[in-house]
């Protein structure tokens, strides 16, 4: 979140300000934009409630906390009067289907193959802002994703799109692939009209949700999805969602890259928000003998890196036990003796779908005759 900044007013009028900012935003490479009034979701805490009364949002204590300011834009800052809401396109070059299909190979979401999207959007908000504060007299703060904001509706109230039977903002020209920003001030801008719901009768992200995570249109239980489990859970990954995590080791982007609208929509023109080569489905062998050190550097820059080295180590061994490639079995034992039990128990699971029967028994016995207080001596069971 950005400070709030004024200067002296230019008398500059609310239609015209709104005039120079949409220029400036297509210049700064934001391709959508849309001015929303910051009363203009009062359903928002209803949706809220009804999402953590339910547990859909898993472990993710954050939600619960800070409830009261997700459900108001008022609450979070009470001098905002208008909301500028921002995309800026992702879309990959190619399928993110077919690179489920590629076993040995570590898929990572399309998000997260390139540079992290926050600092990019942010920095360029912050200047967008900044038009707003000189020519306005405006105050104003920056919000990107990290900040207690429900982007998708209020995103979907000013134009840019709407909100998916997936719960994922979808845009006619961009399909699913849009990073979100927003902009809050005390200015009063003339508002967009607000996009209506193009999903029609198609259910087709619904259906291809290996884990069923979504118990109605428009509502997602995070108890189910796979990206949840890979990239926020700090536990081990449930036995039951193993099987389907495939090769995805950070994120999930099944229910994106079904959407229909996706055949309307463009490569990402911006080039920091392209994938990096190293980045596009990776060698699960690499991935296996990354340590600390050596994860950072891989991953500086990324999304992946904030996931730290164990968790990321956990999510690598599911996907080689997934793999059916006996050729990882030693690069799997060999982190059997790794300090987290997170990945402890995800090498002896993974382990167990590799290898043969008499193998399995032997590293059972060994293990545990070297670990036996060990908390993940029961996986070998």
């Amino acid at each position: 979140m950005q400070h709030a900044m004024s200067t002296e007013h230019k008398n500059t009028s609310p239609e015209k300000l709104a005039k120079i900012l949409r220029v400036r935003a297509q210049k700064l490479g934001f391709d959508a934009f849309g001015i929303v009034g910051s009363d203009a979701r009062p359903d928002l805490k209803q949706k809220l409630e009804t999402s953590l009364q339910n547990n859909w949002h898993a472990e993710m204590e954050w939600m619960e906390k800070t409830k009261a300011r997700r459900s108001s834009p008022k609450i979070l800052w009470p001098e905002v009067r208008s909301i500028i809401s921002l995309g800026m396109n992702y879309g990959p070059k190619s399928d993110p289907i077919a690179d489920l299909k590629q076993k040995k190979h570590a898929n990572i979401s399309v998000y997260a193959r390139n540079r992290d999207y926050h600092d990019l959007i942010k920095g360029r908000l912050k200047e967008l802002a900044g038009i707003l504060a000189r020519h306005g007299g405006a105050q104003v703060k920056v919000f990107v994703d990290t900040a207690p904001v429900m982007e998708k509706p209020l995103a979907q109230s000013a134009g840019i799109g709407w909100q998916g039977k997936n719960t994922i903002l979808t845009s006619r020209k961009f399909g699913s692939w849009l990073f979100l920003g927003a902009i809050f001030t005390d200015a009063q801008l003339p508002l967009d009209q607000e996009h209506t719901e193009n999903c029609g009768s198609c259910t087709a992200c619904l259906d291809v949700c290996p884990t069923n995570a979504f118990p109605a249109p428009f509502r997602l239980d995070a108890r189910k999805c796979l990206a949840y489990y890979n990239n926020e859970h700090k536990g081990a990954i449930p036995i039951e969602f193993r099987k389907p995590m495939g090769n995805r080791v950070f994120g999930c982007d099944d229910c994106l890259a079904v959407c229909p609208w996706n055949k309307f929509a463009k490569f990402a023109k911006e080039s920091k928000l392209t994938s990096k080569e190293e980045l596009q489905l990776p060698d699960l062998a690499d991935m296996l003998v990354l340590n600390d050190e050596s994860f950072r550097k891989y991953f500086a820059g990324s999304p992946v890196k904030r996931l730290g080295h164990a968790r990321f180590l956990r999510n690598v061994l599911i996907a080689a036990g997934n793999s059916n490639a006996s050729d990882l079995l030693p690069l799997v034992i060999a982190t059997l003796k790794h300090p987290e039990a997170i990945v402890r128990g995800a090498a002896v699971w993974a382990i167990r779908q590799l290898a043969m029967d008499e193998k399995v028994a032997q590293l059972s016995a060994q293990f545990k005759k070297e670990e036996r207080n060990d908390q993940v001596l029961s996986e070998w069971e």
